[in-house]
């Protein structure tokens, strides 16, 4: 059968630039040429896009170029190295999301974290750590206490509490001082704890939605390989 590259666009409400431009790239396999010199694209081809396009959801469009790439270009041991590596970072991401639901659970109540302000000394010894440890967390970016404009010494808010004692059950889990600034960072634009939750029921269906998305892809992956056989 022969194909023309509007018959592959018109499939997936493309354009046929994008076909060519999928083609340029790699991510189909090159097309034959008629005698005038027209693009001639068969069912593979079309396979290949169908499985380029369940691959986006699951891996990103540029992991999803590189799979292609790699299988178009008999690397099967470079895509199933880039598919792993997706696995790995969705299963990552999970044990994140469950630390971070974890700790949120054993958060001091609300009523523990007053009276509005404290220093690093005692807030260091409240959790059994040292002051270097807090303001190396500082540097990290984890939490950012004022400074009294008298003294000089930082003063540590309720909210800023809360960050710390976020932050220390974490860290107590293993998680890395990036992945913990980002889950702060969360904690601070939902506006606190409470208001999370909804942030991270989001997370959680979009976990979902992106180990679906694999499942299809690797289905859609499974069918090309097949025409390649």
């Amino acid at each position: 059968m022969r194909l023309r590259p509007i018959d592959l666009a018109r499939e997936h409400g493309l354009s046929t630039q994008a076909v060519r431009n999928y083609e340029e790239a790699g991510i189909l396999p090159p097309a034959e040429r008629s005698p005038h010199g027209y693009r001639v694209y068969a069912p593979r081809h079309a396979a290949a896009l169908r499985t380029f396009l369940a691959l986006i959801p699951a891996h990103g469009h540029a992991t999803a170029g590189a799979i292609m790439r790699a299988v178009n270009g008999g690397a099967a041991e470079e895509a199933l190295r880039l598919i792993d590596g997706s696995h790995a970072e969705l299963a990552g991401d999970r044990h994140t999301l469950e630390a971070v639901e974890l700790a949120l659970r054993d958060l001091a109540p609300p009523r523990e974290l007053e009276p509005g302000v404290t220093f690093i000394g005692p807030l260091a010894r409240r959790l059994g750590i040292r002051p270097a440890t807090l303001r190396k967390w500082e540097r990290a970016g984890l939490i950012v206490p004022r400074r009294d404009p008298r003294t000089g010494y930082r003063v540590y808010t309720s909210a800023d509490v809360r960050d710390v004692l976020l932050a220390h059950q974490l860290r107590r889990g293993g998680h890395g001082l990036e992945q913990i600034a980002r889950v702060l960072e969360r904690v601070r634009a939902a506006g606190g704890p409470e208001p999370l939750q909804a942030t991270l029921r989001e997370w959680r269906d979009r976990l979902t939605a992106r180990g679906l998305a694999m499942l299809a892809g690797a289905g859609a992956l499974d069918t090309y390989l097949e025409t390649r056989r």
